[in-house]
């Protein structure tokens, strides 16, 4: 049962608990290591293992920390700890996202899958139109977890500057209200789906607040010279 503990800058926070959200990751990141297909030994993978361990930022994430993620405040032993950690970890060099900056990342998930394909589709059609060429076939896993506590809760200030079409004035504000957000220690935003009408997205912006990972259907997107591409569900 929802209900509302406090305000920051007149936007409600609320308390509550969504035990069935979905993002979406691109299926390379749930394959075997590819240096598995480069040594013949389980001692060699080791070797290897730990030379990439020296240039993957989740990893050096996970043992001494990395820009503002720090080491202590990530996830171990868990199921799905490598997927939340990476969320963190990995963000767009010298770029921002609505709710985070290119130093931390955040764990972005949805009430409904149909929210998530929205969003994946609008970026990477913005990057395949950056590129010139809308051709690509790309597949995205769903990773559920559940969420509960604290959020702010977006939905009940849709005229909010975070909230803005216009990347150059939201993803500014967004990132602003996230810093207030962390300092309060509220686990993340709640806010309405600019790619969907009547979608509901979530910002989490601690490791800790995202529980029970598991993997569902997998999705592949198409895109043929056009901008919005094809979407079929092709396993589970």
């Amino acid at each position: 049962m929802t209900s509302t503990v406090g305000a920051l800058d007149g936007v409600p926070i609320i308390r509550d608990a969504f035990p069935r959200t979905v993002r979406l990751v691109t299926t390379a990141r749930l394959r075997d290591s590819v240096l598995r297909a480069l040594v013949d030994s389980e001692q060699e993978l080791a070797e290897l293992a730990e030379i990439e361990a020296a240039t993957s930022a989740r990893l050096i994430a996970e043992d001494r920390g990395l820009d503002a993620v720090a080491a202590r405040d990530l996830i171990h032993d868990v199921p799905g700890a490598s997927f939340i950690n990476a969320s963190f970890a990995y963000a767009k060099p010298k770029e921002l996202n609505r709710f985070n900056g290119p130093s931390r990342g955040a764990w972005y998930a949805a009430l409904a899958v149909e929210t998530c394909l929205a969003e994946v589709a609008f970026h990477m059609g913005e990057f395949l139109g950056r590129s010139g060429s809308y051709e690509a076939v790309v597949e995205y896993a769903e990773l559920h977890a559940s969420l509960a506590g604290e959020y702010l809760d977006l939905r009940q200030a849709p005229d909010h500057p975070s909230l803005s079409r216009d990347i150059a004035t939201g993803y500014p504000a967004g990132n602003a209200l996230a810093e207030q957000v962390m300092a309060k220690g509220i686990n993340g935003i709640i806010y309405p789906a600019r790619r969907i009408a009547d979608g509901t997205c979530f910002a989490v912006l601690f490791p800790h607040a995202v529980q029970s990972v598991a993997q569902g259907d997998v999705y592949r997107l198409t895109w043929s010279d056009n901008p919005n591409p094809a979407v079929e569900r092709v396993g589970g």
